[in-house]
């Protein structure tokens, strides 16, 4: 889509000061396409230059992280925090650890935290961080003293009312757990409200593991209902299989859905009779092994070695792996097939082609910055029960999280209305997510 003249001045203007970050460049061309009628209706944001503010983060912050591994070697990775907006509250966003991390991916998942914690409605800025280290293969040991060493670091940046990290790829219970040790070392206080997704025992929350899956499907279910329609019966479909994946699952099949494939970066399992939970529960949870192992114990599925899951037939796709993992071409394989509606459990995992090809047919679309915020959601939950020195039910929390992505689909389906782009959810979320930002960024000042 063609940015208006202003806009692709704004556009030029963050390639030319981020170069070489392409995933950035994606994120921040995909939200001004959406913009143009909100700079008519309030030209305040123009003349404030608000839009750039929002591309610029308040702070970036790189950093070295040596550790020695199980063989007494010295290894060295680089650690990345950028705090992008607080305008809303204190920064939050995940902690990803995965060796394709850069600058460019912290920044990317940074400016979407902006506007998926404002769709939440709950008071929190946007940020984001990680570090380009590989947890797989490495012991408990060796991951100890990683996140042992990254917090040593870390731990000057954040806290309960500046910046609250949480998990992210390669960022569960395990590394959180680490993270939060060293850092009530370090601090000498026990601060539960500095990370989230941390364990029932020591100030974590129910649904917190469940969140983002869970969410992003209560999304779906939402935009199909307004559509007359449901998850009951479909078949689907799901990428990945750590936690977002498997939560999604877990949550599809409960609301009457029968998902048939999943995958990993070494293929793609495929079960007609449906996947079963605790098999994929049991591998990538417990043992942590490939996805191919699940036909051990399923003789009916099939394991396609670097297979392409969407090349599968569904009724409803969650693409929740990894950013740009569906393509333009493998949109219209899916729509071909009889897909009828999309949710993005991971971020940004759908191509710019991808998402066109989608919206062009009709196919019932749910953005990651609205459909995963899920996560962030109850991380904000967390966040009020460490707080108020509390715990809430599974059934409490869940029910909070249920109608916080309702609200998410309604805020999304109004402002998508008002502006002209009737259901289009990914016009409707960057514009309620922007507007709020903006406001808040002009009542504080040139800052």
């Amino acid at each position: 889509m063609a940015l208006t003249e202003g806009l692709e001045s704004i556009f030029q203007d963050v390639i030319k000061r981020n170069p070489g970050e392409a995933e950035f460049h994606q994120a921040v061309r995909e939200v001004l396409e959406s913009l143009g009628p909100v700079l008519v209706k309030y030209p305040e944001f123009a003349e404030s230059k608000i839009i750039e503010r929002i591309c610029e983060p308040e702070r970036q912050t790189i950093f070295r992280v040596p550790w020695q591994d199980d063989r007494g070697e010295v290894q060295i990775n680089r650690g990345f925090r950028v705090q992008f907006n607080s305008a809303l509250g204190p920064y939050k966003g995940g902690l990803r650890f995965h060796p394709s991390v850069y600058l460019g991916i912290i920044k990317f998942l940074g400016f979407e935290q902006i506007f998926k914690n404002s769709l939440t409605g709950l008071p929190i800025g946007g940020a984001k961080g990680g570090s380009d280290f590989d947890p797989k293969g490495k012991s408990d040991n060796e991951i100890m003293r990683f996140c042992q060493s990254f917090m040593t670091e870390l731990w000057r940046i954040i806290g309960e009312h500046t910046d609250v990290p949480a998990g992210d790829i390669g960022v569960g219970g395990r590394e959180i757990g680490y993270m939060f040790g060293q850092y009530k070392r370090l601090t000498n206080k026990f601060e539960a409200g500095v990370l989230t997704g941390k364990g029932l025992v020591y100030g974590g929350s129910q649904v917190r593991t469940e969140a983002t899956g869970y969410g992003c499907v209560y999304f779906v279910e939402e935009m199909m209902k307004a559509h007359k329609n449901g998850l009951k019966g479909k078949k689907i479909i799901v990428s990945g299989s750590g936690n977002v994946a498997i939560y999604t699952h877990e949550k599809a099949t409960e609301l009457g859905g029968k998902v048939i494939a999943m995958s990993d970066s070494n293929g793609v399992i495929i079960d007609e009779k449906g996947i079963n939970l605790d098999t994929i529960k049991t591998l990538k949870e417990v043992e942590r092994r490939r996805i191919k192992d699940y036909c051990e114990y399923h003789k009916g599925a099939k394991f396609v070695a670097n297979g392409n899951i969407w090349d599968l037939q569904c009724d409803v796709a969650f693409p929740s792996a990894t950013q740009n993992e569906l393509t333009g071409k493998d949109a219209k394989k899916l729509i071909k097939g009889g897909c009828i509606a999309v949710g993005e459990g991971a971020n940004m995992p759908s191509t710019p082609e991808a998402v066109h090809t989608f919206i062009e047919a009709g196919t019932l679309y749910g953005p990651g910055k609205a459909a995963n915020a899920g996560g962030v959601a109850t991380s904000g939950l967390e966040m009020q029960q460490n707080a108020a020195r509390d715990a809430w039910s599974f059934e409490a929390t869940d029910t909070r999280l249920h109608s916080i992505m309702k609200n998410v689909y309604q805020i999304c389906s109004e402002a998508a209305e008002e502006f002209g782009a009737p259901g289009n959810m990914v016009v409707g979320a960057n514009i309620a997510g922007f507007i709020k930002v903006a406001r808040a960024m002009t009542a504080h000042g040139i800052v």
